[in-house]
């Protein structure tokens, strides 16, 4: 099973960036490249605990539908989403929040498991762990330039 963790220091404060990682409207400005859009569920606004999201985009050349759950939430240092229903056998997405002097220190773990057994493994060996941390830091990219903008 892929775990990928990325840190990010981010000079805007702790509520900020937490509410953008949670915000619906900038994960989908996050995405442009995929086409990715809130279908279903909550599909503006703030995600809250106990709400879900169904994303549809183009990944990898293939339309996707991914539904994912808000499952722990304790503002402003960490929430917990998790797959519902979408092309992994198990996806879970860990988002961490730390103040600092200089703003924010924001971490995420993201761990997750193909389908197909091995067929799924050897996939995530040849190109999907690489090209999930690549999304992952794009998204995160975005969300800091967001962040740092519009920051006091």
């Amino acid at each position: 099973m892929p775990h990928i963790e990325l840190t990010t220091i981010i000079a805007a404060p702790i509520e900020k960036v937490f509410d953008l990682a949670r915000s619906i409207d900038a994960h989908a400005a996050s995405q442009t490249s995929h086409g990715e859009k809130a279908g279903a569920g909550r599909t503006s606004g703030l995600i809250e605990q106990g709400e879900e999201a169904t994303w549809e985009a183009v990944d990898l050349g293939v339309r996707q539908r991914l539904t994912r759950r808000i499952v722990t939430m304790r503002r402003p240092t960490y929430f917990r989403d998790r797959m519902r229903r979408g092309a992994f056998q198990h996806m879970v997405h860990d988002h961490f929040f730390e103040p600092t002097p200089v703003g924010t220190v924001r971490k995420d773990v993201f761990d997750y498991s193909s389908p197909l057994g091995t067929l799924g493994r050897f996939a995530d060996w040849l190109f999907l762990e690489r090209y999930m941390r690549r999304l992952l830091a794009g998204r995160k990219q975005v969300l800091k330039q967001l962040a740092e903008a519009s920051a006091p």
